[in-house]
This record gives C-alpha cells, structure tokens and sequence, in this order.
C-alpha cells in the first residue's frame, strides 16, 4: 500500500481487514477533507472507535506540506476498507442505528 498515509500511532497490521484470500481489502474513498488537522484527526479518531480503520492521501503534493507546516493546504483524502464503507458513511453523517441495551 504505497503511497498510503496510516499515521505513526496506529497500528495498521492485524487491524485492517482481510479479504478470504488474505490481502488487504482494497481501500475505497470516503471524503475530502479541507479543514484544518484537528478537525481530521477528531474524524479518523471517531472511525476507528467505531473498529473502522482509515487511510490518507494527500492530494497536490499535500503530503509536503504537512511535513512542512503541520497541515495539507490542498485537504486530506480519507479512505476506508471497501467492506466497512456503508458503516464509515453512517457513523460520520450520524445516521447509526442505537441497539437496544438488554432488560435484566
């Protein structure tokens, strides 16, 4: 997966999901993120609380910009497993599902 940004704190290897044969699922687009690093960070965060790992492309040569200023200017494509993407669009837009808590 060259060219993938998984982020040092994360450990990628064991979480990303695995298709029968046992690569990796291919990675599938979410959305484009023009807002500042805190705002991404806060969005990948809530994902992977969810179990749904990301990935980051920086788009524009972005990805020397945030060496160099801490932050893509030209924004941060944020990508998911192709076998999770229905659940990343949900937990994002906020439209989950509450299960209901058992009765004792």
């Amino acid at each position: 997966m060259s060219g993938w940004s998984f982020g040092a704190e994360r450990a990628v290897v064991g979480q990303w999901p695995q298709d029968e044969s046992g690569a990796p699922v291919e990675p599938v687009f979410l959305e484009h993120m023009a807002g500042n690093k805190t705002e991404l960070e806060m969005e990948r965060n809530m994902l992977w609380a969810y179990g749904v790992p990301t990935v980051c492309q920086y788009p524009n040569d972005g990805e020397f910009g945030n060496v160099i200023m801490g932050h893509a200017g030209g924004g941060v494509d944020i990508f998911v497993p192709a076998s999770m993407l229905e659940d990343a669009k949900n937990i994002i837009s906020g439209d989950m599902e509450e299960i209901p808590e058992e009765e004792e």
